[in-house]
């Protein structure tokens, strides 16, 4: 660094700025990160650094976090961004514990989306070999273009071997696990109302639905009595001397044209209504407000019980207007029906409704009974009568308007109300009855049960919630709640980009092969070779013949039904971690530490993980779960490209490097929506320039240190290095014990204090004048220099799991001047925490005082700068009167304390409070330290330094105890 003796300048004046020792590293102050962090990715690839990781931590703890897919279609967007980066930072985390802490990236590959893009292209009429051939090159280049922006965020991960739910062997082995939940006897096919999209033509999974505003019409509608006797007689009347109507209230027109009967509660009191319409039915709650709304005066007659009800049967209001409506609705009686709306008679359309299913199905009518004129398309069935061909949203007014021809319209008003929608389309949804396989949630008999389990699916899976943890808790409560209340699962889609479901069925009964269980193997095992197009292509004969029953082939249909692909996500814990990719799965217990995504997903891939592995293994699939919020503006709103207030991960990298991305994702609170903007990314930009700057002091200062010779004993190093050590050990506890619940927003904080406040504020500021102007091998400047190093190494590894490339840039310098550990010199990931040592509680308190007064004298040499009395503290003279405790408390730190209050004289004075006397000091500036002192030329040679200097340079050197 420096020499003793001062070079001199052209006129041989001594320069003794050149006797400093300066700092100086390579580590350059501008990060000019869009630039440099391509080059280190690169380089972390050709590495191979990731097996180098793994083999680093071969034989250790393992730590699997298991990546909930991304779907492989378009490209990444912040929400992507935020899931990866918090993944990685938890993974690189718990790497630098010690853990084995693998990372296998996956994509989730079949479905809708993508066979919808295909059909964007290709047309809607492509066979369905060709459909599955185009979707699985579409999804193998939509995986290459997302992977390469996972890369440029600093993910660390097997990006080489993902898992992907298309891979020919974790499709097989979803057909093997599918066969395990049939055996543990949860598996069924039946006839039940499921929601239905539309526009993906196929049936949906609770967790595929949202609630979403939409405008409807409501329609109270007349039922004339069909036995008018029979009602009069539930009434207690002799006869009935008007047409007796019983009425119901609706929000769905459509479903009108398939009512099959009448729900009345058992207990509730019903009134029959005398009005210029005739008698009306009504519950008795609600006859004033609804002879209000249908504009109608009115007497009750009589009353009755809604079981005297019962069984008394009502026409269809079209009936005689078309004969294919000439049919008689009964009365049912059913617990779910309330007299808080409407009229208190609820109208059934079996196949359109879960609890209108449920009541006509226990009252006796047989699944081949109920109608079903909704086609998959939402068009009614051409057969149906007055409405066949038409859209059943457009052909609502129409229905409203026939029934109010037929004299069977009491009133009708437009509501807008939460209705369920498709979260792929945003489109409205409806129930339709359909045969679709199922997994059942409670008691029932399943399919080819081999290995029955003790419980029911629903016992199961809350118990398994139980032993979960969540992060943050309040997802327990939600899920639990979601699968306390959830139906039964339908696992089936009519669609041809999926596993398939590998059923043959018989042409007449409608009942699976005899061999189905023999069948599935088959079908993994032909999968596994050759995808799912090899199941595809195989004829009924081929497959049947492997079993021994090539006779059977022209009796039975080859199901064309897939598996949803909430089933292909929610078995990657056996697919993958116990398939494709076991050597990253614990060989026991849950397969996963941890699952991490969006709170969406409590519907979703934690929802049906947790269903596959509870009806798999009697447990839950994770040992945690993690949620974080959504991506949002600063006013809140969801981010969205069409919105146009999305920020791009892509743009920002280019424009302030990822590094940035991954330290406001950091510094947010992922509990709770994550909000970004450029104006949050700038003040991002801002903490990231303070942690760098202090990190190029710290390099820059222990650039001619090397911890091999020159470190100083804990015991021999000055007062206030040790006490900046104790400090960073504090902090380290703190970081160390928030990476341990995966928080980091708290860890971003107190780094961002700690650089500013106990570092650049308080200890650097105190230590440049040790630094630079004592003897560089002197015990007071190494000493400095042991801590500084301490410190730099402890905090590169806490910025590491946030700060990847910075982290990564400044270890390169140390490991480029051999100052770190041959084993450990490629990357910082290598390595673990610094063992720090024990934090002394004591020299703590007394620090944290002696900053309290150091903070008060400065807040007084302030006034004097701003007046223009002084220029820098070093030009102050302060005389500081403090009550006994605090004397002594700064009396210990003798000589050295003007050093600590950067002044160029203290004056420390007994007193009963604190009081600050500040002048200017009278002294001259020395040349080389700038302190304002009294012995300035008492060296004649040196006529413009001060004795210490002179001392440092030519003598023995000054002597520093503290600071």
């Amino acid at each position: 660094m420096t020499t003793q003796a001062p070079n001199t300048d052209a006129s041989g004046k001594a320069d003794y700025r050149s006797t400093l020792n300066l700092p100086d590293t390579p580590f350059p102050m501008r990060g000019d990160l869009p630039k440099r962090e391509p080059q280190w990715v690169k380089q972390w690839e050709e590495q191979g650094l990731y097996p180098k990781l793994r083999e680093a931590r071969q034989g250790a703890p393992k730590f699997i976090l298991h990546d909930g897919p991304p779907y492989a279609n378009g490209q990444i967007h912040m929400g992507h961004a935020v899931n990866k980066i918090l993944k990685d930072m938890i993974v690189k985390a718990r790497q630098l514990k010690g853990l084995d802490a693998a990372y296998i990236p996956g994509w989730d590959c079949h479905g809708l989306p993508i066979e919808n893009a295909i059909e964007k292209k290709f047309g809607r009429k492509l066979a369905r070999d060709d459909m599955q051939a185009k979707s699985r090159a579409y999804a193998t280049e939509q995986i290459d273009q997302q992977r390469a922006d996972f890369k440029r965020l600093g993910v660390l991960g097997d990006w080489d071997h993902p898992y992907r739910t298309m891979d020919f062997k974790t499709e097989a082995n979803e057909i093997r696990a599918f066969k395990r939940v049939i055996e543990r006897g949860f598996v069924y096919r039946g006839l039940k109302p499921v929601y239905w999209c539309f526009d993906c033509g196929s049936s949906l999974a609770e967790f595929e639905i949202e609630y979403a505003d939409k405008k409807s019409q409501t329609l109270d509608v007349g039922f004339l009595c069909n036995e008018p006797a029979q009602l009069a007689a539930a009434f207690g009347l002799s006869a009935l001397e008007k047409e007796a109507f019983a009425v119901i209230w609706t929000t769905t027109a459509w479903t009108i044209p398939a009512n099959q009967a009448l729900n009345a509660h058992p207990e509730l009191t019903y009134a029959l209504v005398d009005t210029e319409r005739g008698l009306l039915v009504l519950a008795q709650d609600l006859v004033t407000a609804c002879l209000e709304r249908f504009g109608l005066t009115g007497n009750v007659l009589a009353t009755a019980n809604g079981k005297a009800l019962g069984g008394i049967h009502f026409k269809h209001p079209l009936a005689h207007v078309d004969a294919g409506y000439d049919r008689l609705s009964p009365i049912y009686l059913a617990e779910y029906v309330s007299a808080t709306d409407g009229t208190g008679i609820v109208h059934s359309a079996p196949a359109y409704g879960v609890e209108d299913f449920n009541s006509c199905v226990a009252h006796g009518m047989a699944y081949d009974d109920i109608l079903n004129p909704v086609q998959g398309n939402g068009v009614y069935a051409s057969e149906l009568p007055l409405f066949g061909n038409q859209q059943i949203w457009k052909a609502c007014p129409v229905i409203i308007d026939a029934l109010r021809d037929a004299g069977r319209l009491l009133a009708t008003e437009n509501i807008v109300h939460s209705y369920p929608h498709c979260w792929r389309h945003k489109t409205p949804v409806i129930y339709r009855a359909a045969a679709q396989w199922f997994i059942r949630m409670d008691e029932g008999v399943g399919i080819f049960t081999k290995d029955k389990a003790p419980q029911t699916l629903r016992k199961i899976a809350l118990a398994a919630i139980e032993n979960t943890a969540f992060y943050p808790e309040n997802g327990k409560v939600r899920l639990r709640d979601m699968i306390a209340g959830r139906p039964d699962w339908c696992i089936s889609r009519q669609r041809s980009w999926g596993v398939p479901l590998p059923f043959f069925l018989h042409k007449d009964s409608g009942e699976l092969h005899p061999q189905t269980m023999e069948i599935l193997d088959i079908a993994a095992d032909m999968v596994e070779a050759g995808g799912i197009e090899a199941w595809s292509k195989a004829s009924t004969e081929d497959i049947l013949g492997q079993v021994g029953c090539a006779a059977d082939a022209p009796h039975y249909t080859k199901s064309s039904d897939i598996l949803e692909v909430w089933f292909d996500s929610g078995t990657t814990h056996t697919t993958v971690l116990k398939g494709s990719h076991a050597g990253a799965g614990h060989e026991d217990g849950p397969e996963a530490d941890l699952y991490l995504e969006g709170h969406d997903q409590h519907r979703g891939w934690f929802h049906s993980s947790l269903l596959t592995a509870c009806a798999m293994y009697g447990r839950a699939p994770y040992k945690g779960i993690l949620t974080h919020g959504f991506t949002v503006d600063s006013k809140g709103h969801k981010m969205s490209k069409s919105a146009g207030n999305g920020v791009d991960p892509q743009e920002t990298s280019k424009k302030l490097g990822a590094e940035i991305i991954r330290l406001w994702v950091a510094a947010s609170d992922y509990s709770g929506d994550i909000a970004g903007d450029d104006k949050i990314l700038a003040r991002v930009v801002d903490t990231y320039r303070r942690v760098r700057n202090t990190l190029k002091f710290l390099l820059a200062n222990t650039q001619d240190f090397d911890p091999s010779v020159d470190t100083v004993p804990l015991a021999d190093m000055l007062e206030i290095d040790r006490y900046a050590l104790s400090r960073a050990a504090q902090l380290q506890a703190d970081v160390l014990a928030h990476f341990e619940i995966y928080e980091f927003h708290p860890v971003v904080a107190k780094l961002q204090i700690y650089c500013s406040e106990d570092l650049g504020s308080f200890y650097l500021d105190i230590l440049k004048d040790r630094l630079y102007t004592t003897a560089p091998k002197s015990l007071a400047r190494r000493s400095a220099q042991t801590a500084l190093w301490q410190i730099t190494q402890a905090m590169l590894r806490w910025m590491a799991p946030f700060l990847s490339f910075t982290a990564e840039e400044a270890w390169s310098v140390l490991g480029a001047a051999g100052k770190t550990p041959q084993a450990t010199r490629e990357s910082i990931f290598m390595d673990t925490y610094s063992a720090m040592g024990e934090v002394d509680v004591g020299l703590l308190a007394k620090w944290a005082r002696i900053r309290e007064i150091r903070d008060a004298v400065n807040k007084d040499i302030e006034t004097l700068r701003a007046n223009g009395q002084v220029g820098s503290s070093l030009q102050a003279n302060v005389m500081l009167t403090v009550g006994p405790d605090d004397h002594a408390l700064l009396a210990s730190l003798g000589e050295d304390l003007r050093f600590v209050f950067i002044t160029s004289a203290i004056d420390l004075v007994a007193g009963d409070a604190m009081s600050i006397s500040t002048r200017a000091s009278n002294g001259i500036k020395c040349e080389r330290c700038w302190h304002y002192r009294d012995d300035i030329g008492v060296d004649t040679a040196h006529p413009t330094l001060c004795g210490r200097c002179t001392s440092n340079l030519f003598g023995a050197g000054e002597t520093r105890t503290v600071a």
